[in-house]
């Protein structure tokens, strides 16, 4: 299932495999795709969405729905 996050704080490519990271901890077989300019992270997986956001938010950054 493809789903969109909007997420706060990210500024640099560490910013980006640190989310990377945390969602491939809670799905190794997720697919995660980074649009910093626009801070959007779309993720397919079969992972509650509720999940994904707290393993974004557990890295330190503010999601919201998109």
């Amino acid at each position: 299932m493809n789903q969109t996050f909007t997420v706060q704080g990210m500024t640099c490519g560490h910013c980006e495999r640190a989310v990377t990271s945390a969602i491939k901890q809670l799905d190794p077989q997720a697919e995660v795709r980074i649009d910093r300019p626009q801070n959007l992270v779309e993720v397919n997986s079969d992972q509650p969405r509720d999940k994904l956001a707290e393993a974004i938010r557990e890295e330190g950054y503010a999601v919201t729905s998109s």
